[in-house]
């Protein structure tokens, strides 16, 4: 048996990852994802932060943990018989505004393991973008971590716009233009253009993964 497929869905912030994982999950139910956000924010709660410093070391820590859990999921996969549904190998998820920072470790980890990597790579108007993030800052339902220096288990903040950590246009404009959020790559892409949400066709991305893995 090969080893697993490594789904990275990556690109700018905003652009819908988190919601084309929801629907991979749902073609393809027995894969495992791995969570930057979900292991971030349950540090958050565990740990908390006083400083822009503390949560720094958090999301470091944060890093390793992610990379660990991917490494685990393709080692425990290298040579199981457990299939996704839809697939002939097993499928391991994960999505991130990944850069090249990222990119030797994953590509070691695919080495290692035997895996195949695909990206699926999401682009959008940077103006439709930052529109986009400052909503989802702004719900209640997104952990306040995100935008704050300062959180501890319980906190709150009922007028968001008053968080410390929001982004300004420039801010935004200049992490997505010098991160490499748009160019990052491993194995076969996919760019897709989430400009338009509705216009984004979610089953030809899941049929393109399913006649790859």
């Amino acid at each position: 048996m090969s080893g697993a497929i490594l789904v990275l869905v990556a690109g700018l912030p905003g652009t819908g990852k988190s919601y084309l994982c929801t629907r991979i999950r749902e073609r393809f139910p027995g894969c495992t994802q791995v969570s930057i956000d979900d292991i971030k924010e349950k540090l958050w709660e565990e740990h908390g932060f006083d400083n822009a410093e503390q949560k720094q070391a958090l999301d470091r820590r944060a890093l390793e943990i992610f990379f660990g859990e991917i490494e685990a999921a393709l080692s425990r996969d290298a040579h199981s018989g457990d299939t996704s549904d839809d697939t002939k190998r097993p499928l391991v998820l994960s999505d991130y505004p990944f850069s090249i920072k990222q990119l030797p470790t994953l590509r070691a980890l695919c080495e290692r393991y035997g895996a195949t990597a695909l990206t699926i790579r999401l682009t959008a108007d940077l103006e439709v973008l930052f529109e986009r993030q400052q909503r989802r800052d702004l719900d209640p339902s997104r952990h306040l971590g995100h935008i704050v220096d300062r959180y501890h288990r319980g906190d709150s903040l009922p007028d968001r716009s008053k968080a410390g950590g929001l982004l300004s246009r420039e801010e935004f404009y200049r992490r997505c233009t010098t991160r490499g959020y748009d160019t990052f790559r491993l194995g076969e892409l996919l760019e897709v253009d989430a400009t338009d949400l509705d216009a984004v066709d979610h089953e030809a991305i899941l049929d393109w993964i399913a006649a790859r893995s």
